[in-house]
């Protein structure tokens, strides 16, 4: 038995006519009539009872076309589904990125890839640096924005380098500065994203690297907050540069070769993308070359 002849023990239940229902699936009557003699020798019982008004339905074929039914709604949202997957222009691209960067790079490689593929539905999911890549390894999400290429089999297109500097508040003893260490501000509080972002790891790297143990005054997910904070007199802290000054900071630069980060998207590179996620990330490639 095929999902064709279970469609057409629905349609047979729904309009009680043999003619009638030919008609409606453009088929020839004599066709149906056989298909559906062949399905109720297959099934061991008779489906319908026929009449001189038609076809009317069993106590059993209640059973059978309810089942039937069943069947064939399952087997369009299996078609719905594999469509997400299959289909580069309308399916679903899953994407994570970090907090850092979530009204910056991401809001333009969105729009680049709705312009170029407006039908390609993105899941978004904004989280830190260490649940990406076990989502990346799992596979509950397809492609990621970060920072720095993981490491391990990843695939990598780099979109952005951003120089980090150092923001401090109006009236602080460095506020004239154009540079300076970062063993010069040992003394200072800093506000700081949370332990396990991969913004915090990489500016402990940096104060590591300078000798300095942060005494962290606050902490923030969200590094217009922090920059917030710093302007509010709550300490010093390390931001990409384009953060500097929203709210009246003063942004410094940082004398340490590693006070830059690259943002880049990323994805597992030893297992196929779905042909939706694929698409996103050459329309990125083409567009950050």
């Amino acid at each position: 038995m095929f999902i064709r002849d279970l469609d057409w023990l629905v349609a047979l239940a729904e309009y009680g006519h043999v003619t009638d229902t030919a008609a409606i699936l453009e088929t020839s009557q004599p066709t149906l009539s056989r298909a559906l003699a062949r399905m109720e020798t297959e099934l061991g019982t008779r489906v319908f009872e026929r009449s001189t008004d038609g076809i009317h339905i069993t106590p059993v074929g209640e059973i059978v076309v309810a089942a039937a039914r069943d069947v064939t709604a399952r087997y369009e949202q299996l078609l719905r589904d594999l469509e997400t997957v299959l289909d580069p222009d309308t399916g679903v691209a899953r994407l994570a990125f970090l907090d850092s960067i979530a009204t910056s790079v991401v809001p333009a490689v969105l729009r680049t890839v709705r312009d170029e593929a407006p039908r390609i539905r993105v899941v978004l999911r904004q989280e830190p640096g260490h649940h990406i890549l076990l989502d990346l390894d799992s596979g509950a999400v397809d492609l990621a924005i970060t920072s720095g290429r993981p490491p391990g089999d990843f695939g990598w297109h780099a979109l952005q380098e951003d120089r980090l500097v150092l923001i401090v508040p109006p009236g602080h003893r460095f506020a004239t500065r154009k540079a300076l260490r970062l063993n010069e501000v040992a003394r200072d509080q800093f506000v700081m994203t949370p332990l396990g972002f991969g913004f915090r790891s990489h500016v402990d790297a940096l104060l590591g690297d300078a000798g300095v143990v942060p005494d962290v005054s606050f902490e923030s997910q969200d590094l217009a907050t922090i920059e917030g904070l710093v302007a509010a007199g709550l300490g010093v802290a390390i931001v990409p540069e384009p953060t500097a000054g929203a709210s009246g900071t003063i942004g410094i630069r940082i004398s340490a070769d590693g006070a830059r980060r690259t943002i880049g998207l990323t994805w597992r590179a030893d297992r196929q993308l779905s042909a939706p996620a694929a698409r996103f990330r050459d329309i990125v490639g083409a567009a950050w070359e």
